[in-house]
């Protein structure tokens, strides 16, 4: 995935840029009323059916792309290429991460992260729950993460007797951000790969912002949840963990592994398990380094960037895990196969959702209803970064999927990104990030997962979980609009 195209890609991007500047037509009026409708058909089926994501929005791009006037010959074969383009480029990205996430839980390196992060006084336990949150959050999906992390967050809140939003809060937001904004998760390199964005240059500006948004949405927030839902240890997660909690400083323990497979025997070093965690991001970091800053013509310039493209980076990353999360501490090389195999199931719904969404992408693009959008972006001077902003907002609040309103939004809004630099093509990719994350309530999964792991009412969720999720999400507008001046 980069930021330069082909001749014929920049042929077709200067078509657009003309496009975008000629008058309102009333195919354009068409093709945005057919929009509207399909997403309205999407959001009615996940919704009020309860159909699932992938079902839902190839539907709604079979109805978008008829009412748009695509040749009716023409029309299932826009979808399956925007699909086998999004997947082409996500797909291989998401189930290397998957398998990294999996190795990093069943070998003890997440227990060897809390262990060593959560050891001292308590005053500064809120910043260290946001620390682990968002190192753990770096290879693992959102609910992977959270499943993860819920049993250390009560443990410490018994402990330390502190309100359970104190130290819940840092944690969720940790986890939260790095799902919307940082690949290699799903909704990121679904924009990424939607914009024609680069992944190492979106993953550094990404770091950049991520950091102050769990600050201010995390440990800050938390005094103020903590004030306004005052609930303890007894209110939070009621049976899920015991009185005593596991014994997390021990200094080997053997990790029962969800499937039933051999345990490992030892867990894997503090050392060797961030080295493992950041490996593919110093990668990805490096190559972004070399294109600002090293000419073309150095002789290392091409290994650097064979090095630091995602799929390499990943690769070499979960290489190295079944080392130091493998054979090192006691797994076979069956055991190491059959994790691989199990940390593909999980994920097998978010990435179709994800290809789904480069499929509704390619039909908007196809009908004209980016062009359309882009003519109104072009009228009433809004940039593509808060255009995407605005439109994940909306389709995040009506269908409670972050990676859905992350793909339809930045699908959306691609005929305005054309011709960008990579750092304001990285800018919106997260500024959509962010607005897929806009107040989750009662239409998201991961509303109820926090309300039950946590004992809390609705109203309760509402105020601490809702309330963070729409701090992120303006946070991390403002500062990319900060950026967008400033870069």
């Amino acid at each position: 995935m980069t930021s330069m195209f082909h001749p014929a890609s920049l042929a077709a991007a200067d078509d657009t840029i003309k496009k975008i500047h000629e008058p309102w037509e009333g195919h354009d009026t068409q093709a945005l009323v057919v929009t509207v409708i399909g997403i309205a058909i999407i959001v009615a089926l996940i919704v009020k059916l309860k159909m699932h994501g992938f079902l839902a929005l190839t539907i709604g791009c079979l109805v978008v792309g008829i009412g748009s006037g695509i040749n009716l010959a023409d029309v299932a074969g826009s979808f399956e290429t925007g699909v086998g383009a999004v997947l082409g480029n996500v797909g291989v990205l998401i189930v290397l991460g998957a398998m990294l996430g999996k190795l990093l839980a069943d070998s003890g390196g997440a227990d060897e992260i809390v262990d060593k992060i959560l050891t001292g006084g308590g005053g500064a336990l809120p910043w260290r729950m946001a620390l682990i949150a968002f190192i753990i959050g770096i290879p693992m999906f959102f609910e992977i993460g959270l499943v993860l992390l819920i049993p250390v967050v009560m443990l410490a809140i018994k402990r330390s007797k502190k309100p359970a939003m104190t130290l819940a809060i840092p944690a969720l937001a940790g986890l939260s951000v790095l799902h919307g904004f940082i690949p290699p998760h799903p909704g990121p390199l679904a924009a990424i790969a939607n914009l024609h964005g680069d992944v190492g240059t979106t993953l550094a500006i990404g770091l950049l912002i991520a950091i102050p948004t769990v600050i201010i949405a995390g440990p800050l927030f938390a005094i103020l949840a903590a004030r306004m839902v005052p609930i303890g240890a007894a209110g939070a997660g009621g049976n899920l963990v015991s009185d005593t909690g596991p014994d997390l400083t021990q200094d080997s323990v053997e990790a029962a592994p969800a499937d039933g497979t051999q345990k490992a025997t030892r867990r894997p070093t503090f050392g060797w398990t961030i080295a493992t965690i950041l490996f593919p991001v110093v990668l990805m970091l490096i190559r972004a380094a070399a294109e600002v800053w090293m000419s073309e013509d150095a002789s290392i310039y091409p290994f650097l960037q064979f090095i630091g493209e995602p799929v390499v980076a990943l690769l070499l990353a979960v290489l190295m895990a079944m080392v130091t999360f493998g054979t090192t501490v006691g797994f076979s090389l069956d055991t190491l196969t059959e994790k691989m195999s199990d940390s593909l199931k999980p994920i097998v719904s978010a990435t179709f959702i994800v290809g789904a969404g480069g499929g509704f992408k390619q039909v908007l693009l196809d009908g004209g209803t980016g062009i359309a959008i882009g003519k109104i972006a072009v009228a009433a001077s809004l940039s593509a970064l808060v255009l995407g902003w605005m439109i994940a907002v909306l389709i995040r609040v009506a269908t409670g999927s972050a990676t859905v309103a992350t793909v339809t939004a930045s699908g959306i809004v691609a005929p305005l990104a054309v011709g960008l630099s990579s750092t304001h093509l990285a800018l919106v990719v997260l500024a959509v990030g962010a607005g897929s994350l806009f107040f989750s309530h009662v239409n998201d999964a991961g509303f109820w997962l926090v309300k039950e792991y946590f004992g809390m009412t609705i109203v309760q969720t509402l105020k601490t979980w809702s309330v963070m999720e729409t701090i992120i999400s303006v946070v991390g507008l403002a500062l990319t609009s900060l950026l967008w001046v400033i870069i």
